[in-house]
């Protein structure tokens, strides 16, 4: 056997081929979406993955205002984090932060599931989330992806 044809490539910024997708969150649930959103952001979907290179797709979130929780999650689940002050502990449910944008949802739970450091940092500068069904990149000619 030739034992080039075992030659592993390894993908870097020049030769990433980076594309342009939608997904839609009607009637999807909250996790299940955010962990196959993740994956198509880290690019753990396509056959040249490389675990510290940037070569996942943007991707186009729309509809976020119509994504569900399963169980009784919109008030038993909390979302903690700290001012930095004493005393300073806040808490809020889903329900809380979907009258603010429902948007926070899904970015919450996708940055949850990138890596914690500079690559995942870049890799959520990718995503974009909406609430209703339009969205401003019709000039990137974005695929729709249905999961």
């Amino acid at each position: 056997m030739d034992t080039l044809s075992y030659k592993t490539v390894s993908a870097n910024n020049s030769t990433v081929e980076k594309q342009w997708v939608i997904v839609d969150a009607q009637a999807a649930v909250l996790g299940r979406l955010a962990s196959e959103v993740a994956k198509i952001l880290r690019g753990k979907n396509k056959p040249s993955f490389t675990p510290h290179v940037d070569c996942g797709d943007n991707v186009i979130v729309i509809n976020s205002d119509k994504v569900r929780l399963t169980g009784d999650k919109w008030d038993a689940k909390v979302y903690v984090r700290h001012t930095g002050y004493p005393g300073g502990q806040r808490i809020s449910t889903p329900k809380l932060l979907k009258q603010k944008s429902s948007t926070i949802l899904i970015e919450k739970a996708v940055r949850g599931m990138l890596p914690k450091n500079r690559l995942g940092r870049k890799l959520y500068g990718n995503l974009y989330v909406y609430e209703g069904s339009e969205h401003p990149h019709a000039a990137q000619q974005p695929k729709t992806i249905t999961l």
